[in-house]
């Protein structure tokens, strides 16, 4: 049996190839606000628990990234809601970040309410989907659903015909293969997450100087603190907390430009951005451009 559609809002963005659509999504529109680029990326780790422990990932390790089991609270997301209209925000939330997103018992309520301001994406291993949850998310507004595939290719079927199921559009699905070892990097651009992760081929640290990331993106945490970059998993760097502080403020404000400015003339000095061995000049381009014009750089 097909599940009915309710959804109220206008998926965007069709193409699958992940980078390319990344690419569009952040370089679409360059948004300012006070004549500030603000970001049109924002990663949202909503819960602090994943089911797997991916040998490329720091939650591998309990040393590094146990399971905490924190969750993010509607209040927090009511405020970063408010945030972003203020800013006329026009980027992508993804719920991705430290943990499984699936595994938050109130992931379709934070999808809607989020899905008001902005778009909205969640990233999953697909472990705890069925074709009612698919169909909810849809109906909740979200713009893509990734699910990244760690067990085989045997995997896309099921996928398939679950999303054929739950009555939404194809395109709203996007499988990704993650079933490779290491000699294919995972089927991932494989970091070392700022001096965490050792598996597998990696570039030297040091090979990659400028970084665009902090020009384009940030990352917030179950808890509302605002990190540099999804590659900082030892959360070295607290930029500041969306409950104290406005989004904007904080986005803006003086540690947040002095990473952002010295990345941007190539300059990893400080931790965590100094152990981090990501190529970060894939997307934001255009971000990165005006920051330098800002910065007079």
């Amino acid at each position: 049996m097909t599940l009915k559609i309710r959804r109220t809002k206008k998926v965007n963005k069709t193409i699958e190839i992940n980078l390319k659509r990344r690419t569009i999504i952040v370089d679409d529109k360059l948004i300012y606000h006070k004549n500030i680029p603000i970001p049109s990326w924002i990663e949202l780790s909503i819960i602090d628990v994943c089911n797997r422990f991916c040998v490329f990932c720091p939650k591998s390790d309990p040393s590094v990234a146990p399971n905490t089991f924190q969750q993010m609270e509607q209040e927090l997301i009511d405020k970063l809601s408010s945030d972003l209209s203020r800013i006329k925000f026009q980027g992508s939330v993804v719920l991705c970040g430290y943990g499984e997103p699936m595994l938050h018992k109130n992931v379709n309520q934070i999808v809607k309410t989020l899905a008001k301001v902005c778009f909205v994406e969640i990233v999953t291993n697909g472990d705890t989907l069925n074709s009612k949850e698919i169909n909810e998310l849809y109906n909740s507004n979200a713009n893509k659903l990734l699910i990244s595939m760690y067990d085989g290719p045997e995997q896309i079927a099921k996928f398939k015909e679950m999303q054929k199921k739950s009555g939404t559009p194809k395109d709203f699905v996007i499988l990704r293969d993650r079933w490779h070892d290491s000699t294919k990097e995972y089927g991932l651009k494989l970091t070392n997450r700022t001096g965490t992760i050792k598996i597998g081929p990696q570039p030297k640290v040091g090979e990659y100087k400028d970084c665009y990331y902090p020009s384009y993106q940030a990352l917030i945490d179950w808890n509302g603190d605002v990190f540099l970059c999804p590659q900082d998993w030892q959360r070295r760097i607290t930029i500041g907390n969306i409950m104290q502080k406005s989004f904007f403020d904080i986005w803006n404000s003086k540690i947040f430009n002095k990473y952002r400015k010295n990345l941007l003339c190539g300059k990893r000095k400080q931790e965590p951005c100094k152990s981090c061995n990501a190529a970060g000049t894939f997307l934001g381009k255009n971000h990165a451009t005006a920051w330098k014009k800002h910065h007079k750089i």
